[in-house]
């Protein structure tokens, strides 16, 4: 094709709106978006991914809830895929995307089907291909390590060249839009959209600017307002789109436009042979770190301890408990630079540092109940769905993909404004119901991750998608094979 190895930069997509434009639109983006992006569901006269039909029969591209739901059986044909993944893990600590593709495909291809991904490692270090079996991994790095697209795109051709590809996927925009209009038969998974990053800018201003000190330049909530506009007209570069909460999949149809039979709801899954309940691993991993055995509650926090996932809010919020209620004590799991004011807080706070992938269950198996207080609406933590697998309730900002996919109802945990007040009153909340509550709520969290956030069912709903999307004949739910 002529394609010379170019870093992944965009042609300029949209010329910059002014300040005062841009002003304009995010205020009417937020007058309109409150509405749409926090009502509470049954605010929707017809709600898209709302109602489940517990015996759904039909074609799947018609359902209005996650294909999780759903039990698929065994597929008897093998698919060769093509992944374009931003990053792949390796090392310790990898983020939650990073996560989520090496164990999405991994099951993939231990079904037997023929995986090949096209990313970059993780460590940004010069690393060699890996070929396990099905699974086939090409790293394609420009000097800085990011993707090199031009480079990824040449060894996907040499790949397809050999025996065509069934499908394309592309985890968020990992294949830039411009090359995904080229491309038969490319779905695209939404790990975060720019609707939902508008929310999180605003939980952002609202938290480091109180007062309401005008800026000088253009604030990052004004400069986010062009890309919603540009992503929203290059969304339909994508032939197929997979939502990862019920939410972003309403967002599509109702603001991006994007046609219903093309928005499809896949949950993230985690690996719940890793993620299991074990009430001595986790009493083995509190006398290790340190915790006393006098406390009456532990919390705990997991993932970067940055700006965006919270911190400034937890920080603000436990600092007051910490004062009216001694006896509870935090676990703090991860690095970054909050880490430092944690340890500030005294004798009631321990901060672990970043912890391996192995030592995660004990931390969650160590706790009462998991908090996460990011101010990030986009996407789901993947940290939930393994808190919630070690049999622990959730304490979480009540954004529409958290409270319409994971803690959908009390019984799962607890949900509170992203603002220190609110927070403060949840987490009073929680302490008073104390440990036996949580303890029956965690149960209750065990139960629903099983049937909804395993490795296994998020491989089996997107191995029926791949062959749906090859084949209509697999778009008819029940098959005679499925269960």
């Amino acid at each position: 094709m002529g394609l010379k190895h170019q870093p992944c930069r965009a042609p300029p997509p949209y010329k910059l709106l002014s300040i005062r434009s841009s002003t304009i639109l995010t205020l009417v983006f937020f007058l309109t978006s409150f509405y749409l992006f926090f009502a509470p569901p049954w605010r929707f006269s017809e709600p898209f991914f709302w109602g489940y039909q517990a015996h759904f029969n039909g074609d799947l591209r018609e359902a209005k809830f996650p294909w999780n739901k759903l039990c698929f059986g065994p597929a008897y044909e093998k698919l060769k895929l093509a992944v374009f993944s931003k990053t792949w893990p390796i090392g310790a600590a990898p983020g939650g995307m990073e996560r989520h593709a090496h164990t999405l495909y991994n099951a993939l291809a231990t079904r037997g089907h023929e995986i090949h991904v096209f990313t970059v490692p993780s460590d940004r270090r010069l690393r060699r291909d890996i070929h396990q079996g099905n699974l086939h991994v090409y790293f394609a790095a420009n000097d800085h390590g990011s993707v090199n697209c031009s480079l990824a795109f040449d060894i996907f051709n040499k790949v397809n060249a050999a025996g065509a590809f069934d499908y394309v996927h592309t985890e968020s925009v990992s294949l830039p839009h411009w090359r995904a209009k080229i491309v038969p038969n490319v779905a695209v998974t939404w790990h975060g959209i720019w609707y939902e990053i508008m929310h999180s800018k605003l939980f952002q201003e609202l938290i480091s600017n109180p007062d309401g000190v005008l800026p000088g330049p253009m604030t990052e909530l004004q400069e986010a307002m062009p890309r919603l506009i540009d992503e929203i007209r290059f969304f339909n570069s994508y032939t197929q789109h997979i939502c990862i909460s019920n939410s972003a999949g309403e967002v599509l149809v109702n603001i991006y436009q994007i046609p219903q039979r093309n928005v499809h709801v896949i949950l993230n899954g985690v690996d719940d042979t890793k993620f299991v309940h074990d009430p001595e691993a986790g009493a083995r991993f509190r006398e290790k770190h340190g915790v006393p055995a006098n406390v009456s509650l532990v919390m705990g926090v997991a993932g970067r301890l940055v700006r965006d996932k919270g911190h400034p809010l937890l920080y603000e919020a436990f600092s007051l408990i910490a004062e009216r209620h001694p006896g509870v004590f935090l676990l703090v799991a991860g690095s970054g630079p909050w880490g430092r004011r944690y340890a500030e807080l005294g004798p009631s706070v321990k901060v672990l540092g970043a912890l391996e992938p192995s030592e995660l269950s004990d931390f969650y198996n160590a706790i009462d109940v998991f908090v996460n207080p990011t101010l990030r609406p986009q996407g789901l933590d993947l940290t939930l769905m393994e808190a919630m697998h070690c049999g622990k309730p959730v304490l979480t900002p009540n954004y529409p993909s958290i409270v319409g996919t994971v803690v959908v109802n009390e019984g799962f945990g607890y949900t509170f404004s992203p603002n220190v007040k609110s927070f403060v009153e949840a987490l009073e909340v929680v302490i008073r119901d104390g440990p036996k509550v949580l303890q029956r709520k965690g149960m209750a969290c065990k139960e629903y991750a099983h049937s909804m956030f395993t490795a296994t069912k998020m491989a089996s709903a997107y191995e029926r998608f791949f062959l749906c999307m090859k084949n209509t004949r697999y778009c008819h739910y029940p098959l005679p094979t499925d269960c």
